[in-house]
C-alpha cells in the first residue's frame, strides 16, 4: 500500500477531499482501533437521524483518550455540537471528521468546533508518492484521483466520476433545478480551465445569467470539484490582471468533461492538462508542509504572464509551465518581465524536456523531474532563501 504524505494530529480534525481520493482508506490504515462512525451507511445514517444523541452517551462509554472517526460529517451537520460538548469535557477523546464537501456544515451554520479541530486536506497522488509507478504520460491522461488509477479500466472509471458526483451531491442535495444544464455549464467551465474566468461568457453559452454562473462556481468549489486562485498583485509597479484563474482540481477530471472535436488541437489540451498537474502538485507540496505559502498567477495589462507564484515568508518563485520539448527565448518572456519587478524571485521554468539548465538565472527542469522531486521534506525547489 502507497504510504501518503499526511500525517495525523494528535488533537481532533476535520479532513476534507474530493471523493475517491483516498480518506477513508488512509483512515483505516492510520486509525485501524478506532471507533468508526459511517454516514455513507445508509442503516448507520438512518440511525443517527432519528436520534442525534446517541453519538453523546455511546462516546461517554468509551475509554479516555479513544479515537472516534466519523466518515462524511456533512451528511449530518448537527452531530457536530454534539462532538463539541465531548471535546469540552476534556477526556483525551480525538475526533476524525471526513467529509467531500463542506457546503452542508457551512449552510447549517456549524462553527466547524469554533478553532476546537484542526481542517487538513487530502489530495490525488502526487508523483513523489507514486515513486517508480509515476507515469507522466498516463497523470496526464487519466489524472491522479487514487480511485481511478488503482481501477482495473480507469478511462470508464474517470467518465462514471462526475456523474456519480452529480447523482450523489448535487442531484440528492437539490442544489440546482435543472442538471442538463448544469451539466453543459460544467461542459463550458472546462475551456476556462487554467484560465481567467468570464462569467457572462459562460452564462451565453449555457442560456443562464451570470449570477447563476457565480452561484454554480460557488457550488464547485464548496463541493471541492474546483478552486480558484487570485492574481499576484504585491508591490505592482504596472497594471496587473484582478480577475482570478480556475482549476478543476485533478487534470484527468478536466479531461473527462472537456469536449473535444475535429476543430479542438490536442496540444492545447495537453498543454493545459500539463499545467493542471503541475497546480495539483503544488497545492499538495502546499498543503502538506503546513506552510503559509499562497498560490497566485501574474498577468499584465498587456497580456504577459506567468503561470504561478509561490509566496511565503522563505519563498518567493515564479514558475512558468510549457508543454515543449526545449526551451526556446519567447517562453522565457514572462519570467524575465517579472523578474524586472521582482529581482528577488527565483524563475523556475518547466518543460517536457530531459535536460536541467540553467539560462540567464532561469531554472529549466524538466517537469517529470520536477513533480518526482517536489515533497514535503525537499523544500529547496520552491525556497528562495
Amino acid at each position: 500500500m502507497l504510504k501518503r504524505y499526511l500525517s495525523a494530529p494528535e488533537q481532533s480534525f476535520f479532513l476534507f477531499g474530493p471523493r475517491g481520493t483516498g480518506k477513508s482508506t488512509w483512515i483505516k490504515e492510520t486509525f485501524n482501533d478506532a471507533y468508526l462512525i459511517d454516514l455513507l451507511n445508509p442503516s448507520v445514517l438512518f440511525d443517527y437521524l432519528a436520534n442525534p444523541d446517541r453519538l453523546y452517551h455511546l462516546v461517554r462509554e468509551l475509554k479516555d483518550g479513544a479515537t472516534i472517526v466519523i466518515d462524511e460529517v456533512q451528511k449530518l451537520p448537527q452531530l457536530l455540537s454534539i462532538v463539541h460538548a465531548l471535546i469540552e469535557e476534556k477526556r483525551g477523546w480525538r475526533f476524525v471528521l471526513t467529509g467531500s464537501s463542506a457546503r452542508k456544515l457551512v449552510k447549517s451554520g456549524a462553527d466547524l468546533l469554533a478553532g476546537r479541530a484542526l481542517l487538513i486536506s487530502m489530495h490525488p497522488f502526487t508523483a513523489s508518492e507514486l515513486g517508480s509507478s509515476f507515469d507522466l504520460n498516463n497523470a496526464l491522461s487519466h489524472g491522479l484521483v487514487p480511485s481511478v488509477i488503482m481501477s482495473p479500466d480507469p478511462t470508464e472509471t474517470l467518465k462514471a466520476y462526475i456523474s456519480i458526483y452529480l447523482r450523489e451531491e448535487v442531484q440528492q442535495e437539490a442544489l440546482v433545478r435543472n442538471l442538463s444544464v448544469f451539466n453543459r455549464f460544467l461542459q463550458t467551465i472546462s475551456f476556462s480551465q487554467g484560465s481567467q474566468i468570464n462569467s457572462a461568457f459562460i452564462g451565453r453559452e449555457c442560456g443562464i445569467d451570470r449570477k447563476t454562473v457565480d452561484a454554480w462556481i460557488q457550488i464547485l468549489e464548496d463541493l471541492l470539484i474546483s478552486t480558484t486562485i487570485k492574481p499576484f498583485t504585491k508591490r505592482a509597479s504596472r497594471t496587473v490582471s484582478t480577475h482570478s484563474k480556475f482549476y478543476l482540481f485533478d487534470c484527468g477530471v478536466f479531461r473527462s468533461l472537456r469536449p473535444k472535436g475535429l476543430l479542438d488541437k490536442p496540444a492545447e489540451i495537453d498543454g493545459v492538462a500539463l499545467e493542471s498537474l503541475v497546480f495539483q502538485h503544488l497545492r499538495a507540496w502546499v498543503s502538506f508542509t503546513k506552510s503559509d505559502t499562497e498560490i497566485s498567477f501574474w498577468r499584465t495589462r498587456t497580456g504577459i504572464e506567468v503561470d504561478f507564484i509561490i509566496y511565503g515568508e522563505n519563498c518567493f518563485t515564479a514558475l512558468e509551465v510549457k508543454n515543449s520539448d526545449r526551451v526556446r527565448s519567447e517562453d522565457l518572456k514572462g519570467l524575465r518581465t517579472f523578474r524586472e519587478d521582482y529581482p528577488e524571485s527565483k524563475l523556475v521554468f518547466l518543460y517536457r524536456g530531459t535536460d536541467s539548465l540553467q539560462i540567464d538565472n532561469i531554472h529549466c527542469i524538466p517537469v517529470e523531474k520536477f513533480l518526482k522531486d517536489l515533497h514535503p521534506e525537499n523544500r529547496s525547489l520552491l525556497l528562495t532563501q
